[in-house]
């Protein structure tokens, strides 16, 4: 009997007994199928972002729900530092947007506003593309 190949009764990769016969093909298939499902949930992460500028808000909150709760699903993988890229986005736009609006009365606001918007589009075009390109992002 070849050990790498398990017989048709035999437990599944995710299932099997410790020391048990396990199909290389069925985990490394497995693998691939979470990590295509964890890279689509943040290609729509990033497409949220994105349309936030058009939409209001509404997105990017939700963008931010989607990175908060595949962020453990992904930890160990590439896939993970796109998710922090994406929570790190908001929060550091968020407080930028705040800094920003309290400071419009000096009119330094409109220089603090300007320049988040530009910081967070770098950031979404720089995420997607690395995402497209399946390379991690920067601490």
């Amino acid at each position: 009997m070849n050990a790498a190949v398990p017989p048709p009764d035999a437990p599944s990769a995710r299932n099997a007994a410790p020391g048990a016969a396990v199909d290389i093909k069925e985990v490394l298939l497995g693998d691939e199928e979470s990590l295509r499902k964890l890279k689509n949930v943040a290609l729509a992460g990033y497409a949220l972002q994105a349309l936030a500028f058009f939409l209001g808000g509404i997105p990017s909150i939700v963008a931010i729900v989607l990175a908060y709760v595949k962020r453990d699903d992904a930890r160990g993988t590439w896939l993970e530092s796109h998710f922090r890229w994406q929570i790190r986005t908001f929060w550091f736009a968020l407080l930028g947007g705040f800094i920003g609006v309290v400071t419009l009365i000096i009119l330094v606001g409109w220089l603090v506003l300007v320049a988040t918007t530009v910081w967070v589009i770098y950031r979404i075009v720089k995420g997607w593309l690395a995402l497209n390109d399946g390379k991690p992002l920067p601490q």
